[in-house]
């Protein structure tokens, strides 16, 4: 098990649980070199949100995947809501661009399930690894 899945935070799955050991296509193994072309944030009903994000130099799906926990971590901060729970990510690359496609419910309270963020301490870790937020 990698390291960055026994990471937890706050009673919550940190973006290395969530992410950092998913599966998905195999990019470089080496340091990423990503560049963040945008979010666009989408309002699907009351408190569940699709995130679609958009960024060059991805490892691996779970890079896409990481950049759209950021932007729904910081949607949940901006709304006044303290929590995401994830429901669910697709990432498809195209030439070099990687796009992700991502849909989180967002509340005040710690959702049930397993795939559920502290919206501050996410925000915090996106700042320290340089991932963008909304």
């Amino acid at each position: 098990m990698c390291r960055l899945c026994t990471r937890i935070a706050a009673g919550t799955l940190a973006l290395g649980v969530l992410f950092g050991c998913a599966g998905g296509e195999q990019g470089a193994k080496g340091p990423a070199n990503p560049e963040y072309l945008g979010i666009e944030t989408l309002l699907l009903d009351g408190d569940l949100v699709n995130f679609r994000v958009e960024m060059t130099g991805a490892r691996n799906n779970a890079d896409v995947a990481a950049y759209a926990a950021c932007a729904a971590a910081q949607y949940a901060l901006i709304r006044g809501f303290g929590f995401a729970r994830h429901v669910r990510t697709n990432v498809d690359k195209q030439g070099g661009t990687w796009r992700g496609d991502a849909v989180y419910t967002i509340s005040a309270a710690l959702p049930r399930g397993l795939k559920t963020i502290d919206a501050e301490v996410t925000v915090r870790d996106c700042g320290a690894q340089g991932i963008p937020t909304v």
